[in-house]
């Protein structure tokens, strides 16, 4: 349920396109979005001083296709929240050693202790996708981790911890748009590694593994939910809604804060040195 008008304004505002077997929704404008987004990032703040206060543990995992905008939905979560509070977990290739460990050790350290929001920016669930796909792991071993994850979870879930599992889907014209608008554009070039080369070919076989996934790991504790984020936009708005609409968070009373009065300068004086001045050209 969503407790706080701001963010039931937001939800509302946010249906993605085509919802309900309705028309195609035309693509969300910047000046609505920075409007909603203002909005819910004051509930985010909001959710953040709950968390430090009471001692909650939040973690939070986005998986979905390559391009389907989970980097920019992680921003849009933390651009106006602490990152002492809000830790964004984004693991790189296993080293040898980690290769040799039980495959969901490395993730656990990650998990949050009281007073912490984790977001994974993909999570243990590659070994579910972009592992089995790509041939990095084998079936038998993408099969024990489907059988052994939904335990995994409940023991996660049962110690406290509020986790949300997001898949963020794309559609297969939208992935090709934006996959090229790396190619072309020299400020997106540095998100274009091989393996999305790879994987563009793959598309079906990452829609069997995702749909395979789903049937193993969505459980009554740890629920997937989806997300359509072909407007970018009103994807990131629907999915903040439902972070916060699916955590009992209460905000907190705030504390009256007034600015002291400055010491007098005591003879300080400006230093007469000529200082390195950066050129003004804007």
């Amino acid at each position: 349920m969503v407790k706080h008008k701001h963010a039931a304004q937001a939800a509302h505002a946010g249906h993605p396109p085509g919802d309900n077997g309705g028309p195609p929704r035309p693509r969300l404008k910047n000046k609505a979005y920075r409007q909603e987004l203002r909005l819910l990032h004051g509930e985010l703040v909001a959710l953040q001083e709950w968390v430090r206060g009471t001692g909650a543990k939040v973690c939070v995992l986005f998986e979905g296709r390559d391009t389907a905008g989970k980097g920019g939905t992680i921003k849009a979560i933390t651009e106006r929240v602490s990152p002492r509070v809000f830790r964004v977990v984004a693991l790189p290739a296993p080293t040898a050693r980690e290769r040799s460990q039980m495959y969901l050790q490395r993730y656990l350290p990650h998990l949050p202790g009281a007073g912490d929001v984790v977001i994974f920016d993909r999570s243990w669930y590659n070994r579910a996708g972009v592992e089995r796909v790509m041939g990095f792991c084998t079936e038998a071993q993408a099969d024990e981790f489907l059988h052994a994850t939904p335990d995994v979870e409940r023991a996660i879930v049962d110690s406290g911890v509020i986790l949300l599992k997001y898949w963020l889907e794309v559609s297969a014209e939208e992935q090709t748009r934006r996959l090229q608008s790396r190619i072309d554009d020299p400020r997106k070039v540095w998100k274009l590694s091989d393996l999305d080369l790879k994987s563009y070919s793959h598309w079906h076989d990452y829609s069997r593994c995702r749909d395979e996934m789903f049937r193993a790991t969505d459980t009554a504790w740890a629920p997937w939910y989806v997300a359509r984020t072909d407007d970018k936009k009103r994807g990131r708005l629907n999915i903040i809604s439902h972070l916060l609409s699916s955590i009992p968070y209460e905000p907190l009373a705030r504390r009256s804060v007034s600015l002291p009065k400055r010491h007098k300068p005591t003879g300080h004086r400006e230093p007469a040195v000529p200082l390195r001045h950066i050129p003004t050209p804007y």
